[in-house]
């Protein structure tokens, strides 16, 4: 592996490079959280361990600038743990493998965790600098964001004292994110009793892959095909051609990504076998075509498996099928006064169906809370068709922008000094930790910003190199600006 401990700022690429050694998925963040008390003390800096189970760290001001307006540097702790297909790759105890290629950090057959790892090496960099100068800084890195921002919704009131509050968790360098959208988790549930198969039908496992796949947030507007979405379209011919029948679904794997994997085991009578074959080549050729220059790795295979004993009982395979192919997925509408950022959308992120339960899961979004109650009601009323229970948990409501943010003009202003361009003002898609977190300081002066990289939440996960110098050079020239209370 390529050392990117020797990149440029060393401060930050040192720390992440520390953080790629750490195992730390959503869900499994314990040793991460010591990692980061360890290193606190190590530094010493006051941290802690705060109810909700995120990092908090205190660094007073440098003397001399006690005055000035406290500054809340916030990122989150934990990644998204993808891998590809081949990969062995335990994320609760290994380690991520890191290399360099052509200007980019990426990592081997896995999530690189940039996001928001990069953002979490900043806060140490500050944290360990006795160089730099600042009024009084706190960190706050939250557990658990991806999978519902669980750190930012149980963070207590009254435990942080900062007046202005920089998110390290955006992904875009030169630009400054002052909105974004709510979201929700829509969950859709059936138990059904199985049906026994019947002796003399054989069966085969259909298998789509190779996807782009992408952030459900941030590449929802791209095109990129969903694995479920295709799946369906193959499944609901098989069914009604082949006389083909569902014994188990398996697509998507995390609630925030766009499914890059679905894979069927259908059953059917022996005679039309070679046809099923036939069927999985054309839609193949059709997928190619449809989503030519868009997608360029898509494989959709079928191949013979042991006839399982049970399968779904066909009146519920049709509903669920017909569930799937009706739900909506992808951008809803885009804002009309911004009509180039999504304002609604849904990701069909997980559909599971195997030995009696059927569950599909849905995360939506929008900017509006009345149109993010619109998608939950229009996934309900298409579930709800096909019999089942919809749920929903893990609402966050959307970051309003303010244009007139002090904080942002100083950002804008060292910015142009220290580059000679403007920077672009952006309301994103993504959630952001930051709604949540206003709705509990609502005092807040609150900006969003943090260097380049691409496709966060999958394998071709990059950060890319020459941005992260730059953005560690304005949060310290930032940090040294902060006004006076």
């Amino acid at each position: 592996m390529n050392n990117i401990q020797n990149l440029n700022p060393q401060c930050v690429w040192k720390n992440f490079h520390a953080l790629t050694q750490v195992p730390r998925p959503s869900g499994h963040v314990e040793k991460v959280q010591q990692f980061l008390l360890d290193f606190a003390a190590q530094v010493g800096v006051e941290a802690f361990k705060d109810p909700a189970g995120n990092i908090v760290m205190r660094k007073p001001a440098t003397p001399g600038m006690e005055n000035r307006k406290g500054v809340i540097l916030q990122a989150h702790m934990d990644m998204v743990p993808e891998r590809d297909t081949e990969s062995t790759h335990n994320f609760e105890t290994d380690p991520i493998r890191t290399w360099i290629d052509n200007g980019w950090v990426k990592a081997k057959g896995t999530t690189l965790g940039a996001d928001n790892g990069l953002g979490v090496a900043a806060i140490m960099a500050v944290m360990e600098d006795a160089t730099l100068k600042h009024g009084p800084v706190e960190a706050l890195i939250t557990r658990d964001e991806e999978t519902g921002m669980y750190g930012a919704n149980d963070l207590p009131t009254g435990e942080l004292h900062g007046d202005i509050l920089l998110n390290l968790d955006s992904e875009t360098w030169g630009k400054f994110v002052i909105g974004s959208a709510g979201g929700i988790d829509v969950t859709a549930t059936l138990d059904y009793q199985e049906a026994d198969t019947d002796p003399d039908d054989v069966a085969v496992c259909v298998t789509l892959k190779g996807l782009r796949s992408g952030h459900s947030g941030l590449e929802i507007n791209e095109g990129r095909a969903n694995a479920n979405k295709l799946m369906v379209r193959l499944v609901r011919e098989a069914i009604e051609q082949l006389d083909a029948r569902l014994a188990s679904w398996h697509g998507g794997k995390v609630r925030n990504v766009i499914p890059y994997k679905a894979e069927t085991v259908l059953t059917l009578p022996k005679e039309n076998m070679q046809a099923m074959q036939e069927l999985v080549e054309a839609w193949l050729d059709d997928f190619n075509s449809e989503f030519k220059g868009i997608e360029s790795g898509i494989k959709l295979s079928c191949e013979p498996v042991a006839t399982p004993a049970k399968q779904v009982p066909q009146e519920l395979q049709d509903n669920l099928v017909n569930a799937i192919y009706a739900c909506h997925d992808g951008v809803v509408r885009m804002i009309p006064s911004y009509p180039t950022v999504v304002e609604t959308s849904s990701n069909l992120a997980i559909v599971d169906i195997e030995g009696g339960h059927a569950g599909f899961k849905i995360l939506a979004r929008s900017s509006r809370e009345d149109m993010k109650d619109y998608v939950v009601k229009m996934l309900e009323s298409c579930f709800n068709m096909a019999g089942m229970k919809v749920e929903t948990a893990g609402s966050y409501g959307g970051w309003d922008p303010n244009p007139d943010s002090e904080i942002l003009h100083l950002l804008l202003r060292d910015y142009k000094r220290l580059f000679g361009q403007d920077g672009i003002i952006q309301v994103d898609h993504a959630g952001l930790e930051c709604s949540v977190i206003l709705g509990k300081y609502p005092h807040l002066d609150v900006v969003s910003f943090g260097p380049t990289m691409k496709s966060p939440h999958t394998t071709s996960e990059r950060a890319l190199i020459e941005a992260v110098a730059p953005f560690w050079q304005l949060l310290k020239q930032t940090l040294e600006d902060i006004p006076v209370k």
